[in-house]
């Protein structure tokens, strides 16, 4: 089985993606890549890759192709634009080029945002004739809407009109939350829609045990972690009123790892706020995440309260089930909903900072072998269903199926 992946991102950026293309590999598919330079999430185009060029090179068996791009930069609106822009318009022009006389049995597109990657795709689809699967990660144009990137409702229907001809150009769709299936039934028209989750990192479940030294140690006392992305919809505002709350509570801290849009602002308002509870320790490679999350009591995931919001699973709910460790799920609908099911902890509403404070305080008048327990539980539940392994080969099925089914 030969598959075309298209994909902005892919290694050596941090992606889920970069997974299950090694287990399709090891199930015997032919891999070809087609993305861009890597860049995310820093902005800056990744040492040894140029933005304006076209590379090819192999990895772990399979061929990459890289196509021109303009860089993240600091994630403001236009830049974003012209990130999104500029990687649509190189596939579009260079790949009919760059993939002639290459064969395949299908186009599988990983459609984080922008789901516009679709349109690149579809190009090749008419070209080579091949059935082609979206796995959908973000909803359209709802994302944009609740991030506030776009507001005018006008610009927001010919997106959506653009989206309704992406799924409807397609021949199966996967969704990363059951909760996408009506809102993207409504667009895919006679499209078959299925779920298909994120799956959760093997750093987490495939690993040594913890080096002697961490690269970085959390303090003394009741530790909650948040890992990922310092954004916008991530709700800080509300982790820092909980923390505002909790300041006269001894030897709890809260640690938020990573970076994003909001990283600056935080910063600001800790210092002037003159909180000691609330660290920033910046963003880690991933190699390094599984020994910090270790030191850690608690893991933290939230969003804003918002209705596509609570539709989506953030993908760090996966990686904290796979930690083994108790979660705080401050948010609403479908992630909280996983937390509960599989009592891996404690959920409250989204954007509410006095029932976040509540939970923290609760979870840490907890005795350590029920925080175990809910830690064992996430466990089990991810190897239940977001084992990586379990869902390439999934994934490699379904993929054969459809490839049968077309010839």
């Amino acid at each position: 089985m030969r598959v075309l992946l298209v994909s902005q991102y892919f290694w050596p950026e941090s992606f889920r993606i970069n997974e299950l293309i090694n287990v399709l590999q090891s199930e015997g598919a032919e891999i070809t890549v087609l993305t861009g330079q890597p860049n995310y999430p820093e902005g800056k185009i990744f040492k040894g890759y140029k933005a304006f060029s076209v590379k090819r090179e192999n990895h772990n068996g399979y061929s990459i192709i890289r196509v021109p791009m303009i860089s993240r930069g600091k994630a403001g609106a236009i830049r974003l634009c012209l990130n999104y822009v500029s990687f649509i318009f190189s596939a579009c022009c260079y790949a009919p080029w760059l993939l002639r006389g290459k064969k395949f049995d299908g186009i599988f597109v990983y459609g984080l945002s922008p789901i516009l990657v679709g349109l690149p795709a579809i190009l090749i689809k008419k070209i080579k004739k091949n059935p082609l699967i979206i796995w959908i990660g973000d909803l359209w144009p709802e994302s944009l809407a609740s991030t506030g990137y776009i507001k005018n409702r006008f610009i927001l229907n010919i997106i959506e009109q653009v989206v309704k001809f992406i799924y409807q150009s397609s021949d199966l769709l996967l969704i990363q939350s059951r909760q996408f299936m009506e809102p993207v039934k409504k667009l895919a028209g006679q499209v078959p829609v299925e779920y298909f989750p994120n799956p959760g990192e093997v750093l987490f479940t495939d690993r040594k045990k913890m080096a002697s030294e961490p690269v970085y140690k959390l303090r003394k006392g009741f530790n909650i972690v948040f890992a990922g992305n310092l954004g916008s919809v991530q709700a800080l505002d509300m982790i820092l009123e909980a923390a505002v709350i909790l300041q006269s509570e001894k030897g709890i801290n809260i640690f938020l790892f990573g970076s994003g849009s909001m990283a600056e602002w935080l910063n600001t308002e800790i210092v002037a706020k003159k909180l000691n509870n609330i660290i920033l320790p910046g963003r880690f490679p991933p190699h390094n995440m599984p020994d910090i999350f270790d030191q850690a009591d608690v893991m933290l995931v939230s969003l804003v309260k918002d209705e596509t919001m609570s539709l989506t699973v953030p993908a760090k709910l996966q990686s904290y089930l796979a930690a083994g460790k108790p979660i705080i799920a401050a948010l609403d609908g479908e992630g909280a909903r996983i937390v509960i099911e599989a009592r891996a902890g404690i959920a409250c509403s989204a954007e509410d900072s006095v029932a976040l404070a509540k939970t923290i305080l609760e979870l840490k008048k907890q005795p350590a072998e029920k925080l175990n327990e809910m830690g064992r539980n996430g466990y089990h539940y991810h190897q239940e269903n977001f084992d990586s392994k379990m869902l390439g080969q999934r994934l490699f099925n379904r993929l054969q199926k459809l490839i049968n089914y077309n010839e």
